[in-house]
């Protein structure tokens, strides 16, 4: 299974959740968004079986407070400026985090921060911490962070002959990996083989994809389960920088 999705689609899939005292916008991309801000028990009737991808628009001056999911997600901060824990958290900067793995916490700057959150399969909301602490399985935590991950200019991608590839987290034992492909204008790529992963999701980061006849502009997505074959993509005249973030199995 490929899904793809536009930013326009994904922007006319809106709603806001209450996060610690502020209202965050949810765009959806795969799956659905959590129904609210935080864990309701109960709430794992809503798993439709897909994975789980939105961007978050989170206000200025707001703080999510360190929490962990149940599945493995990959986090993409592509516009304004916040901080993930100790870290800087601005465009680019990917973070991985295994299921039952606690982050954060988030905090958004006066202009605000956007990122993607990206998850391999349903989440049924954020358990935050010490409070959630009875339902965190230890024993297979990870988290990787890798920050200012440049975008290329036009004038780089017109340089491209040939598509560049730069590894941002190097493929570890179980298959999660994470890379950056550019592509110069009309530049074409297979992408990396999904088989024996869980999954990958690839975002356009700056340019255009081309793919079935349509454009898909910057944020949109694609993810590639598992059994579909490695998809060869082509940027358009606008060259490319495209996001893949690789999933170990389930």
């Amino acid at each position: 299974m490929l899904i793809a999705t536009s930013t326009a689609e994904a922007r006319q899939n809106q709603r806001q959740v209450h996060v610690n005292g502020h209202d965050y916008t949810l765009s959806g991309y795969v799956g659905a968004a959590p129904l609210r801000g935080k864990y309701v028990e109960g709430n794992e009737v809503n798993d439709n079986g897909l994975p789980q991808g939105f961007l978050v628009e989170q206000p200025p001056g707001s703080v999510t407070l360190p929490h962990f999911h149940e599945t493995n997600q990959f986090q993409v901060f592509v516009d304004g400026i916040g901080s993930m824990g100790k870290h800087a958290a601005q465009p680019l900067t990917v973070q991985y985090a295994n299921g039952h793995t606690p982050y954060g916490p988030i905090k958004a700057s006066e202009t605000g921060v956007k990122y993607f959150t990206l998850r391999q399969r349903w989440d049924p909301g954020a358990k935050y911490m010490p409070g959630a602490r009875d339902k965190l399985s230890k024993g297979n935590q990870r988290t990787r962070l890798k920050g200012n991950i440049p975008l290329s200019s036009d004038a780089e991608r017109a340089a491209l002959a040939q598509p560049a590839i730069e590894t941002i987290f190097e493929r570890e034992d179980d298959g999660m990996a994470a890379w950056i492909y550019r592509f110069g204008a009309g530049g074409n790529c297979e992408m990396p083989s999904p088989a024996g992963t869980g999954g990958q999701y690839l975002v356009v980061a700056s340019g255009e994809l081309l793919h079935d006849g349509k454009i898909y502009d910057k944020w949109s997505t694609l993810f590639v389960t598992a059994d579909e074959p490695a998809p060869s993509l082509t940027a358009s005249d606008a060259g490319l920088d495209l996001l893949v973030l690789q999933f170990p199995p389930m």
